[in-house]
């Protein structure tokens, strides 16, 4: 069922996914030559370029469907670079001309004095009250200045603290003093450099057929997806209800969302657990298929609470067992059961005993519960056998498996001794064994944490970075013992072989060197925007200058977004911060606070690289009132590099590298760390994807930093599976290598290329895979 109702908006939202333009039906015409020219040049300032494919497409049809595409090509790529709306900053000639912070203060007080003094006495009033009130931002700015001196950290210059000062309410504070017509007129046009980007568009199938493509991509996608991507799914299966559907759809929370679109449409639902129910409940009443938060459910058809009963009834049948899953969601069954009305279904009995285990009229003991019944025992013999029955689980308990001191050979009883690690060795036999056979069950996401995991437990101490499935991030010393290096290595040798054998077979295997340290997908997948990798992933920095920003509209009340730098020493230890309490300072310059975005509001920081002498820098943005960034209308963050000898407005989108969309329930975000490599001197991205909680209100930098420091280097010590290990198993198993930066020309069969981009003319002989397959290496 292709609804075309609305046409343009699914098409910008593949092109902004996929970099692909869906070629567009009717006879060619060839009188489009000046308008493919002009979509090109267009498609530039932007950062953008057709392919040679796409140009021909564009100048081959009808003049009027010519210029149709290059408007609507040209609207969502600058939407994917951040470029769809005027990025205006409080100082006009940033980032020159940005004054002291204490100066700044004092002129916004001297003029608010001033215009309430020559007012007439009702308008003097009217000042005066504005600026004599609560003093919100200003005693936050106060309390950061006193903070870092205590600290003896040059943080945040003196903030001046008159009794009762509101800064808020300062007229000349916060809110633009200018037009986004008045700062064009203040900069020069940007200087082209052989290092902007440049990011090709190919030319794509027809609509139908692109979005059909990509909805099987999505849906069958082996790593958990984004907010962004997750609406998308749910668009593309409505409009790809009719179509061929995935053969297997292992993320449950996609799963959800096709379901949604299958029980609409009269079709049957793909369910096997009662959790699956619960999450097409969810989905049904728009609340979140990940369960991350509650959902209050609504009142649903007659007809859709026939379809979840007899669905439930069904799971439940064919295996009793399964009532264990519904001790972990207890609370949400109790609540969907008064939406469901189970007693009404006296057809479905076995769905029926979900909601008397949820209101604890029958006990389930589910197999979680009688796997910690084993480790608690310390009979690992008997934890194994009852994690074959669930090998992902097997794999997630790989650490505490090895920590079970198990059942000792009588060898080793006799004399003594155990396996490092405090695991016996035919203990450590028992686990590689299951583990070889439970691997190829398992997703390749987790087979792949596992590794990770592994390769840092040999050693003592360190630290232990938690990360939950909304990304809120926090820190804890790593008490346990050490697990013994040959029972590591004899673990991982069996995640090795078993990852090594997903890879695709191929003769040669062609790869961009920027690649090399992109880590392996093991977590959900980026949120949408530009330039997105996953967690861990590792980028050379070119340019002279780092200019971060962060853009947000507000949707129902007053929001004020801070976007701060943090800059760490060798240690991590803090040396000093950018943000609204100081301008300036340590190489960066901060293009002014605006505190309130109802027709939307940009905050930029620049610095400048060679002036920096910290060993990490640290963006972040934080809430410091109003609404969470899943509330806002829109939000993002990113950053853009320009040479020194660049000009140009503040924000200009062919030098943005990154455009990150901020979502999530945390209060304080983390994109990335940058770090200076100790030996050139030059400087490397890490992706965090992280957030904190922070407070409801009132978050600053100067507040986080010991945090943000501890979970950066959490990051950047961590040891990522990379796809570089990846190239390299394919070099083990036989495939000729061929690292190189140059595009390769057209593939042959059998070949493989890996890129952070798609070059032109590859053919389709070959298979391609960039950052949105690299998931696919090794599948689910």
């Amino acid at each position: 069922m292709h609804d075309a109702t609305d046409h343009g908006g699914l098409e910008a939202r593949l092109i902004q996914a996929t970099l692909r333009v869906p070629a567009r039906a009717g006879a060619p015409s060839g009188r489009a030559e000046n308008v493919a020219r002009q979509a090109d040049a267009a498609l530039l300032t932007a950062g953008f370029a057709c392919s040679r494919e796409l140009l021909e497409h564009i100048a081959g049809l009808e003049p009027g469907a010519a210029i149709d595409t290059a408007v609507a090509v040209l609207a969502a790529v600058r939407g994917l670079a951040g470029g769809h709306v005027d990025h205006n900053v409080y100082f006009a000639d940033f980032p020159a001309n940005v004054p002291d912070t204490l100066d700044f203060w004092a002129d916004c007080l001297a003029r608010a004095l001033v215009g309430a003094a020559e007012g007439d006495d009702e308008d003097a009033a009217a000042g005066t009250d504005a600026v004599v009130a609560d003093p919100t931002k200003a005693d936050a700015a106060a309390e950061g200045a006193d903070d870092a001196a205590e600290d003896g950290h040059p943080g945040a210059d003196p903030a001046p603290r008159p009794d009762g000062v509101n800064l808020l309410g300062l007229p000349a504070y916060g809110r633009y003093q200018h037009t986004y017509a008045d700062l064009l007129l203040r900069h020069d046009d940007l200087v082209a450099s052989a290092k902007d980007r440049v990011t090709v568009l190919h030319l794509g199938g027809p609509l139908p057929e692109e979005a059909h493509r990509h909805y099987l991509r999505l849906a069958a996608s082996p790593v958990p997806l984004g907010e962004a991507d997750r609406d998308l799914l749910g668009l593309l299966a409505a409009y790809c209800v009719d179509d061929p559907q995935p053969e297997e759809i292992g993320i449950r929370e996609n799963r959800a969302l096709v379901n949604r679109v299958r029980l609409a449409h009269g079709r049957p639902l793909l369910v096997d657990t009662a959790t699956d129910v619960l999450r097409l409940a969810c989905a049904l009443s728009g609340g979140d298929v990940t369960l991350a938060t509650p959902t209050r459910f609504t009142s649903l058809p007659r007809a859709d609470r026939r379809a979840l009963m007899a669905a439930l009834d069904r799971v439940v049948a064919g295996q009793p067992a399964k009532l264990g899953d519904v001790n972990r969601h207890a609370g949400r069954w109790k609540r969907l059961g008064e939406r469901l009305h189970p007693h009404e279904h006296p057809e479905h009995p076995h769905a029926q005993e979900v909601f008397a285990v949820a209101r604890g009229d029958r006990r389930a003991v589910s197999l979680a519960g009688r796997i910690e019944a084993a480790f608690a025992a310390g009979d690992t013999a008997e934890a194994v056998r009852l994690l074959a029955a669930s090998p992902g689980q097997l794999v997630r308990n790989l650490d505490r498996l090895l920590r079970t001191p198990g059942t000792p050979a009588p060898d080793a009883t006799a004399s003594g001794k155990t396996a490092p690690g405090g695991t016996a060795p035919d203990a450590v036999g028992l686990i590689a064994g299951a583990l070889a056979e439970a691997a190829p069950h398992v997703a390749g996401r987790v087979l792949v944490g596992a590794r990770e995991h592994l390769s840092g437990r040999t050693g003592l101490g360190g630290a232990r970075l938690f990360a939950n499935r909304s990304a809120r991030a926090w820190v804890a010393p790593d008490d346990r013992v050490p697990l013994g290096t040959e029972a590591v290595a004899r673990v991982t040798a069996v995640l090795d072989a078993e990852i090594a054998a997903r890879l695709p077979a191929a003769e040669r295997v062609l790869v961009d060197p920027d690649v090399l340290e992109v880590a392996v997908p093991s977590a959900r997948a980026p949120e949408g925007g530009l330039g997105m990798l996953p967690r861990g992933s590792t980028t050379r920095v070119d340019g002279d200058h780092l200019r971060f920003f962060v853009y947000w509209r507000q949707a129902r009340e007053i929001t004020d977004l801070d976007l701060s730098v943090l800059f760490l020493d060798a240690g991590f230890g803090f040396q000093g911060q950018v943000s609204w309490t100081s301008l300036s300072g340590y190489g960066g310059t901060h293009s002014g606070d605006i505190v309130e975005a109802s027709e939307g509001a940009t905050e930029m920081i620049d610095l400048d690289l060679a002036r920096v002498s910290a060993a990490y820098v640290v963006p972040q943005v934080n809430v410091f009132q109003g609404e969470g960034f899943a509330e806002l209308a829109e939000g993002f963050f990113g950053y853009m590099t320009r040479d020194a000898d660049q000009a140009g407005m503040p924000f200009e989108a062919r030098t943005v590298r990154v455009k990150s969309d901020l979502v999530g329930t945390g209060r304080v975000v983390l994109p990335l760390v940058f770090a200076r490599d100790p030996d050139t001197g030059g400087w490397r991205a890490r992706w965090m994807h992280l957030s904190l909680s922070g407070q409801a209100a009132f978050n600053r930098v100067e507040d986080n930093h010991a945090d943000t420091g501890a979970l950066a280097r959490a990051i950047v010590e961590y040891r990522y599976l990379t796809i570089g290990h990846l190239v390299e198993s394919m070099r083990h198993r036989g495939a000729r290598v061929e690292i190189r930066k140059e595009s390769p020309g057209r593939l042959s069969p059998g070949d493989v290329y890996l890129g952070l981009e798609h070059p032109e003319d590859l053919g389709d002989d070959g298979e391609v895979f960039t950052p949105a397959r690299f998931p696919e290496l090794i599948g689910g």
